[in-house]
């Protein structure tokens, strides 16, 4: 509602002037034109210098707890995380996760030093400045990246790019003569702490390169790098390339050593195979053989049917018992008429006649 010159007074409770009631009406009635969160992540986060803030409505104190509950709700909470980011990874953009989702709407400017402030401060960086502003501008978190950061936060960087709040680990950082450079943002209410990852960080990515320099130096040379490009001395370089031989060899003597490894068990497999069919075959050939000519074989009960058979024709029939030579004696039993008495064979031609004349007439008178 717009406050009447007559009637506006200061805090003070001294009316004010009718040129101080415009003022204060002019600036309730201002929008926040604050940039808001990046809704897209197909283009990189700008840079402060060409998209800064310049709203002109006044951007009212926030303590923690009214921004965690949403408000204002006319404009982002502005957070503020600053480092050097070198050798970007995963707990850096741990953190800046973390900063960008403390409060329901928020708006993540990320500082970043620059060469100079950190090679005076802090020691000599892998990656140079302009290759860690681009770092940070193509994180999914970062809203806006602001270049040539300050080392420690003044009022005047703090009010010119709307900060509300500044987000790092609460452990304190001693630099610049200074037990803790956030100790002033601590005191006025503005910080807020974020967790470390644990297990990975600059100083631990440049410790392991520097205990495996030599893996290293080799792994570039075999890359095509020179020994220039590497500052590696003549001397190192021909052992290095020995090394890279040597260990060519040991790789083709493992791939060797495993495929000998594999062709044996492939071998072995096989003959296990083999060895269980014919173990099958064996058992199965045995059964036939038993089946066949065991004790109870098919082929001796082939034979003994045969046998049987054989003796039956040669052996003669016996005659029924109602048969007519029932009433025969037992002693008299006539023998067949082609056998010829063996204790008095004939003599001549006419005594054979003679005898076959008379045994034709025995049959007759038995008839």
């Amino acid at each position: 509602m717009p406050v009447l010159a007559a009637d506006a007074e200061s805090e003070t409770g001294i009316p004010k002037s009718p040129s101080e009631a415009r003022c204060s009406e002019a600036m309730e009635e201002l929008e926040h034109t604050c940039p808001q969160p990046r809704l897209t992540l197909t283009t990189p986060a700008p840079f402060a210098d060409e998209t800064s803030c310049q709203c002109q409505a006044p951007h009212e104190k926030l303590t923690i707890a009214q921004a965690r509950l949403g408000t204002p709700v006319d404009r982002p909470v502005r957070v503020y995380a600053d480092g050097i980011f070198d050798l970007f990874h995963s707990g850096h953009a741990r953190a800046l996760m973390q900063a960008k989702t403390l409060f329901p709407n928020s708006y993540l400017l990320v500082g970043v030093c620059s060469d100079d402030l950190t090679h005076k401060f802090k020691g000599f960086t892998v990656m140079n400045e302009t290759e860690r502003y681009e770092a940070l501008r193509h994180c999914r978190y970062v809203d806006e990246v602001i270049r040539d950061a300050p080392w420690t936060l003044t009022p005047e960087f703090l009010e010119k790019h709307k900060i509300d709040f500044v987000a790092h680990d609460d452990i304190p950082y001693s630099s610049a003569g200074s037990d803790d450079v956030y100790k002033h943002i601590k005191e006025a209410g503005m910080f807020v702490p974020t967790q470390r990852t644990e297990g990975i960080s600059t100083s631990d990515i440049i410790t392991r390169i520097v205990r495996d320099y030599d893996v290293y130096a080799r792994r570039n040379l075999q890359r095509g790098y020179t020994a220039k490009e590497l500052n590696v001395s003549f001397i190192n370089e021909k052992k290095y390339r020995f090394q890279n031989q040597v260990d060519k060899m040991k790789e083709k003597v493992k791939n060797v050593e495993e495929k000998s490894k594999e062709f044996v068990y492939k071998v072995e497999e096989k003959s296990h195979d083999l060895i269980q069919k014919w173990e099958e075959k064996s058992r199965e050939f045995i059964g036939n053989f038993l089946e066949l000519f065991g004790p109870d074989g098919a082929l001796k009960q082939m034979f003994q049917e045969r046998s049987g058979r054989m003796l039956q024709a040669f052996s003669p029939r016996q005659s029924p018992n109602s048969s007519p030579t029932r009433g025969r004696s037992p002693s008299r039993s006539p023998s067949p008429p082609w056998v010829f008495n063996k204790a008095s064979p004939p003599s001549s031609p006419k005594a054979a006649s003679a005898s076959l004349s008379s045994m034709s007439e025995g049959d007759e008178d038995e008839k």
